[in-house]
């Protein structure tokens, strides 16, 4: 056996260059579906990697982990 998990990060709208450039009216858009009110931060979405490759999370595969503040809730 060789203990091989596999799971994905899904981000939601995360501050970058891309989303700097959204027309305001698009990114007033996209904040009115948000429930945390904000974009994620890169730190934000990065902080759950290094959970997901360690052995505390040995036993947690097939996951998808939405890191979208709330986005996706309800879709």
């Amino acid at each position: 056996m060789r203990s091989i998990t596999a799971n994905v990060v899904a981000p939601g709208f995360v501050q970058t260059d891309m989303t700097a450039d959204l027309p305001e009216r698009r990114r007033a858009e996209v904040l009115a579906g948000v429930p945390l009110g904000r974009f994620a931060t890169p730190e934000e979405v990065a902080g759950l990697v290094p959970f997901l490759a360690s052995a505390a999370a040995g036993y947690v595969t097939g996951a998808v982990v939405p890191v979208d503040g709330g986005l996706g809730v309800g879709h």
